[in-house]
């Protein structure tokens, strides 16, 4: 059979096909997608295979993009029953279940044995008000299949984005058939959309305890546990899942994941490798290892890897922003000519446009064509914003709260409280504002290991509110915490920093969001010390602008959101810093780049460190880096990033208007013209 992942072979429609349906099948979305995309550029009017990239799309909850595909196929072939069952599917997981019905009535119509079709019709007429209708398409749906029926309408749901009507009917259906597995797995799942991951993960257990062939279940299992950074487990599960097929790429690729997130990169590259003479037109794969020696600085050949992606799969749009977010990189003019091409294409889809808007705008920034560069910049900014969820609003509420919960009395009445435990050092602040340089001076200090961006706070957080959900949420749940749970939870953060520490009696968590939790962590170690990463207002927001983050930051994209949330952290660092100043120090990019030993004597001094020679020469630790700056921590300081922002003035006017109460405080030199914020 011809190799579907090299489309120049002249590989066949069915090989792209069947190829891409195993990768749906085994729970590889992202490399089916990739797949189906490369087939359309070849057989635009192939119905299959146009239907299949629509369905793998409403998987992915990107239904705008599934219907185009759908529609497309229509176009070209005028009542085909696969492309309006897609196409009625689409509107339904739009919530437009009326625009959904008369393409369902027609794709039943032509399939009435299929229990699918039959549901989702039953579905958008009952949402659409025909309550009779939609009672006799449910009679059919379980006249065909009952014992599907349920799990099926829950998968649907599920998929339209309407998660507390799948878990209503998984429960219901549960308690009557409790060991049913795809049940079980489904309500895992809708465990983990709701961010309660210790639900999810005795789910995915008892789903395997019923079906321990189940290898999405294994591979979700594995899932859940790496992102609790339990890796030992999450490697038990991936293991089981290649037990029971070892050469299915997909779960060599979950066990790099792993691995990698693990740090053990010379493994992690290994299990990518295994992926890749699986399958070798990966695309997961060959951004993940070229993501690995990126991170252990192995540059020369992250490139290579990046690059060979390219060639194989140009629409892949990964690879294009990693090139280009190694900042020391520069495309070859055919590679923009290929980027630039790339995006005037219609086919070409939402996530992959995000990273070569973003790789395209850099590439225009280093070339000094800010006009250009900020362009693309917004158009990936606005696409990106589209997909996340972010409340202005509710950042405040929770600042407020925050505030009033932990506040002077707070402390006073639990003085003595918590671990007696100096090594958390935590390096604070917005991205992209100098916490990687931070982090990489200090870590050239023997006395003191790197570790990463820890989640482990956060869960501290979230874990007490739901243990203390009865008694109000967090953080005001806090109030609750008694003397011996406050111990308790300092011993859970160092137990969880633990898997990532060496032997130095010091370590680094160098993830800028824990400003939020530092009320928790005085409570729980109240000689932990915080170093706050300051950069200049206008660099610091416009950097995190400017920054394709792979998770998370979801209020970057947005300069008015972007403003606001900046406000926030720098009213509460204000507050944290009122009531433990001896336990926070203020660093600022600028002055550590324009007096680089003074600086780094004072942070060494702030930890009651020693001076080491060696923290002026960071560039020469050799250590693994996973953060946007891994490149330019392994060179020495210069004052280039300084008033940055000068570059994009005339664009920042809705940011100034934002942050002019701090702006007024800066020295004139550092202040923008008030024009720009009056726009």
């Amino acid at each position: 059979m011809p190799n579907p992942a090299t489309p120049d072979t002249g590989a066949s429609i069915r090989a792209f096909y069947d190829h891409a349906l195993g990768l749906k099948k085994s729970g590889d979305l992202e490399e089916a997608e990739r797949t189906l995309r490369r087939a359309v550029a070849i057989y635009r009017r192939d119905p299959n295979i146009l239907c299949l990239l629509g369905e793998t799309l409403l998987e992915r909850r990107r239904p705008q993009e599934a219907r185009h595909w759908f529609q497309v196929a229509l176009e070209h072939f005028p009542g085909y029953p696969r492309a309006l069952d897609g196409l009625g599917r689409s509107w339904l997981a739009e919530k437009r279940p009326r625009r959904a019905v008369v393409p369902l009535r027609r794709a039943a119509e032509a399939l009435p044995d299929r229990v699918s079709t039959q549901l989702a019709l039953a579905r958008a007429l009952g949402q659409s008000g025909h309550r009779a209708e939609a009672d006799a398409a449910m009679a059919r749906v379980m006249e065909l299949d009952p014992d599907r029926a349920v799990a099926l309408e829950a998968a649907e749901a599920l998929g339209a984005g309407k998660v507390r009507e799948a878990e209503r009917l998984l429960r219901r259906h549960l308690a009557d058939t409790p060991d049913d597995p795809m049940a079980l797995r489904l309500l895992g799942r809708v465990a983990m959309e709701t961010h309660r991951r210790g639900a999810a993960i005795r789910l995915m257990k008892r789903c395997l305890e019923h079906a321990p062939d189940f290898i999405q279940a294994h591979n979700d299992l594995a899932d859940l546990y790496m992102k609790e950074d339990r890796f030992d487990e999450a490697l038990e599960a991936v293991e089981a899942a290649l037990a029971l097929d070892p050469d299915l790429p997909h779960s060599w690729v979950f066990k790099a994941n792993v691995l990698s997130r693990a740090q053990r990169h010379e493994e992690s590259l290994a299990a990518y490798d295994r992926a890749l003479s699986l399958h070798p037109g990966h695309g997961g794969a060959k951004a993940g290892k070229g993501h690995v020696l990126k991170t252990v600085g192995r540059t020369e050949e992250a490139i290579a890897v990046f690059r060979e992606c390219l060639r194989s799969q140009p629409g892949f749009g990964e690879p294009w922003w990693s090139l280009a977010n190694l900042k020391t990189f520069s495309f070859a003019p055919d590679e923009v000519a290929l980027l630039e091409s790339l995006l005037e294409r219609e086919e070409l889809g939402d996530e992959a446009r995000v990273n070569m808007h973003y790789a395209l705008g850099k590439h225009l920034e280093n070339a000094g064509d800010f006009e250009r560069a900020i362009t693309e910049y917004q158009a990936g900014a606005a696409l990106r914003r589209a997909q996340e969820s972010y409340d202005p609003v509710q950042n405040q509420v929770i600042t407020d709260r925050t505030i009033a919960t932990f506040d002077a009395d707070f402390f006073a009445e639990r003085t003595g409280w918590g671990l007696d435990d100096d090594a958390p050092i935590l390096v604070v602040g917005l991205p992209r504002s100098g916490s990687t340089l931070i982090e990489q001076i200090l870590a050239s200090h023997p006395e003191v290991d790197a570790t990463m961006e820890l989640g482990e706070l956060a869960r501290r957080a979230r874990a007490l509110g739901r243990k203390r959900k009865a008694r109000g949420e967090y953080p005001e749940s806090a109030r609750t915490v008694s003397r011996a749970e406050s111990e308790a939870i300092g011993r859970a953060y160092l137990d969880g920093a633990a898997t990532f520490r060496g032997d130095a009696p010091r370590f680094i968590d160098k993830m800028p969001n824990n400003f939020a939790h530092l009320g928790l962590l005085h409570l729980a170690l109240p000689n932990a010390r915080v170093i706050d990463a300051r950069r200049h207002p206008l660099d610091s927001c416009l950097g995190s602008y400017k920054q394709l983050f792979y998770r998370g930051q979801s209020f970057t994209y947005d300069w008015f959101e972007l403003g606001q949330y900046y406000l926030q952290y720098r009213r509460l660092m204000d507050h944290w810093r009122g009531l433990f100043p001896d336990r926070i120090l203020e660093v600022r990019y600028e002055d550590l780049v324009r007096d680089q030993e003074g600086q780094t004597r004072r942070m060494l001094d702030f930890l009651g460190l020693d001076f080491d020679p060696r923290c002026l020469r960071f560039w020469e630790t050799e250590r693994p880096i996973n953060t946007a700056s891994s490149e330019q921590v392994r060179q020495p300081l210069h004052a280039r990033g300084i008033n940055f922002w000068r570059h994009y003035e005339p664009h920042l006017g809705e940011l100034i208007a934002q942050l002019e109460p701090l702006l007024r405080d800066l020295p004139p030199e550092d202040q923008p013209s008030w024009q720009a914020g009056a726009e």
